[in-house]
């Protein structure tokens, strides 16, 4: 049976880390979007896959956000309790370290297990199912917003598309157009017009690069305001789109790969991953028990005077995690060490933050007074 006292300080953190974790959340979701409506533009995603990867790039950025958020809520929570001197009240009543260690390890343990879930588990599936419905996307015309019998404005917005017919996947089309313009290295505007009487959309044998078979058609190119054009018929032309985002992404293909594969390989970088995975429960302990004693502060003190330095101290252990496995994967660290070398030091930080924050202030000496005699 939880005690009164227990309850109290649990639904405070519980407050401040939902609070913390939603903040986060919105911070996230308004980068997510601002990359995917780039990527939109410019044809690289299909707008119809937008709130799919949104949700699948949260589920991957929970890792990062978790322990941030118990790090804030036990900042925000307990040092609202100091400031308030709650916390003198609760010291004066016999409530020691342990007492209020308890609350901590009932919102630490759970978040833990779910950050493990996510980390092995969630995390490298939604990554996984991000690049098939970015590839499966990739295969199609319809990525770029092409619609038939309409003229549409290329992503970069120097040309115009068209397309009479379209098959229903988007692979294959009839009576091409399209017409681009540009400047060349004199600053001239040149422009460039091709056709097709029809075509399809192909994969090279690797399933990355991309091409457009185009049939029976011509390209003329060349300076507006000049008569020297030139002239192409062909029977087949074949040119290379570009590749779409998903393709041959290593930080991606790593983020994905199944946490079974990353156990049986000996790979510095799968191991890397693996030591990174790892790392996040881990991370929320860590952070937990260092907000403990950051958090202590006292009325007159300013109120977001420890959450700057606790921001500092974040800022430095996560750059250790960064930087341990970079130097993994690239064979400087030895997997062994793993992230461990950053986390025993900080956790010995917090443990003697914790310590000290526990020892009485020692007694001054008295002062001697000169009293003048008369």
């Amino acid at each position: 049976m939880l005690r009164i006292i227990d309850r109290y300080l649990l639904s405070e953190l519980a407050m401040s880390f939902f609070a913390s974790a939603l903040l986060l959340l919105l911070v996230t979701l308004g980068g997510v979007v601002a990359d995917l409506v780039g990527k939109i533009a410019r044809g690289r995603v299909p707008a119809d896959l937008m709130l799919a990867l949104i949700g699948l790039r949260i589920v991957d950025a929970l890792t990062i956000l978790l322990p941030l958020a118990v790090f804030l809520a036990v900042l925000l929570a307990y040092g609202r309790l100091y400031r308030d001197s709650e916390m003198a009240v609760f010291a004066a009543s016999g409530l020691n370290i342990t007492g209020l260690l308890r609350p901590l390890l009932l919102l630490a343990l759970p978040t833990m297990i779910v950050l493990a879930a996510i980390s092995f588990w969630l995390a490298p599936a939604s990554v996984r199912m991000s690049q098939t419905l970015q590839q499966e996307a990739s295969r199609s015309l319809i990525v770029a917003g092409l619609e038939p019998g309409h003229f549409v404005d290329m992503p970069n917005r120097n040309g115009v598309i068209y397309v009479s017919n379209m098959s229903p996947d988007g692979t294959h089309f009839d009576h091409f157009f399209v017409v681009s313009e540009q400047k060349n290295k004199d600053g001239n505007a040149e422009i460039s017009i091709t056709t097709a009487a029809n075509g399809e959309m192909y994969h090279e044998a690797d399933g990355i690069g991309r091409y457009l078979r185009l049939n029976n058609g011509f390209r003329v190119e060349g300076v507006l305001g000049q008569d020297n054009f030139r002239l192409l018929r062909y029977e087949r032309n074949d040119p290379k789109l570009p590749d779409s985002d998903a393709d041959g992404d290593q930080d991606s293909m790593k983020r994905s790969a199944p946490t079974s594969v990353l156990l049986a390989s000996s790979d510095p970088v799968q191991r890397a991953e693996l030591h990174w995975r790892l790392a996040a429960p881990i991370e929320a302990l860590v952070l937990m028990l260092l907000a403990l004693p950051l958090s202590r502060t006292s009325p007159r003190e300013p109120r977001f005077a420890k959450l700057l330095v606790g921001l500092l101290t974040y800022f430095i252990y996560y750059t250790g995690l960064t930087l341990s496995r970079s130097w993994i994967a690239q064979g400087k660290l030895p997997a062994a060490f793993g992230c461990w070398w950053v986390h025993i030091p900080t956790l010995a930080l917090a443990l003697w933050l914790l310590w000290r924050s526990q020892q009485m202030p020692k007694p001054r000496a008295p002062t001697r007074v000169a009293v003048a005699t008369p």
